[in-house]
């Protein structure tokens, strides 16, 4: 297992710099009242592509040699590595082959056509989503680029929290949702090597707290197909995010999924900015957990912005 270094880190960013924005960092005094802290929300919902994601996935598209990227690139995914692996792929120029859930917001199977993925569809658990992977990959020959369970997609997120800590000058905190530990691994590689003394927390459905778990016994345990208002947090940790969460993470903060809505509507309400209820995981373990932040300086990762229009999940069937 090759663990990234702070220099994949600085090459991925000299490598991605022309296919991603810098996204900025947004403040609300309305909130920061509420929750006693001083927020700073780094918007990835106004990423390329919509999300964060797309950091690791144009790192590893354009890292590949031309021989292998001929090939074009294969992954599995609830949406937005999805789609932005697609995006990247696309331009570079070589073909994105995407297994999805059938039950995957069609927003993001949407993106990931309109940036010219081919998707396989697969049942929305697990063992279902890399069983049918492997017949994909086997039959393309595809450079697989995992989710999160791979060092250029590691080195590749890492980048989005240190244009935080330099937007900001310095943060107490950053805290960032969790599923299989993509973002939250790159968070850890960036501020254990840039600003050790920064507490790194992650944000987790009760609903899908199979890392909550996995953090307290000490040992990686998988949910194979959890229910959540977060889509994109329903994947487990693998041994290489495990490294990161369980050498460097401070807590794993869980919020049921009222709390996420909840805290979802206030940010579309007092912030104006449209984005998905895993990237309000974090403001809700935020507000249940108020005397953990207290006066601090917070960084927020908002991770993305694909959500179905047509579902908010404050909306009545």
């Amino acid at each position: 297992m090759y663990i990234p270094t702070f220099d994949d880190v600085k090459i991925a960013r000299e490598r991605i710099t022309p296919y991603i924005h810098k996204t900025p960092v947004l403040t609300s005094s309305y909130l920061d009242d509420l929750t006693g802290a001083k927020l700073f929300f780094k918007c990835e919902n106004f990423q390329k592509a919509g999300a964060f994601k797309v950091r690791g996935a144009s790192n590893a598209v354009f890292g590949l040699s031309d021989e292998l990227a001929a090939k074009g690139v294969a992954t599995h995914s609830s949406g937005n590595h999805a789609l932005s692996l697609a995006y990247a792929a696309g331009r570079r120029g070589i073909p994105c082959h995407v297994v999805m859930p059938r039950t995957a917001p069609q927003a993001k199977k949407d993106a990931v056509i309109g940036y010219g993925g081919i998707i396989t569809e697969c049942e929305p658990s697990t063992t279902s989503r890399e069983a049918v992977f492997a017949e994909v990959q086997a039959a393309t020959g595809a450079d697989f680029v995992h989710p999160y369970n791979d060092p250029r997609v590691i080195a590749g997120q890492a980048t989005c929290s240190l244009e935080l800590l330099e937007q900001t000058g310095g943060l107490d905190a950053v805290i960032a949702p969790i599923g299989g530990g993509g973002m939250i691994s790159g968070t850890c590689l960036a501020l254990s090597n840039v600003a050790p003394d920064t507490k790194i927390y992650a944000a987790e459905p009760k609903n899908a707290d199979d890392a909550y778990r996995s953090f307290k016994a000490g040992y990686i345990i998988a949910d194979d197909a959890p229910d959540t208002v977060a889509d994109g947090l329903k994947v487990p940790l693998k041994d290489l995010t495990w490294h990161f969460v369980s050498n460097h993470v401070s807590d794993i903060l869980i919020a049921t999924e009222d709390e996420i809505v909840d805290a979802m509507k206030l940010i579309w309400q007092r912030m104006k900015i449209v984005m998905e209820p895993s990237s309000a995981v974090p403001l809700a373990t935020i507000l249940k957990n108020k005397d953990l932040f207290a006066g601090k300086r917070v960084g927020v990762i908002i991770t993305g912005g694909n959500v179905d229009m047509d579902k908010l999940p404050w909306m009545k069937n």
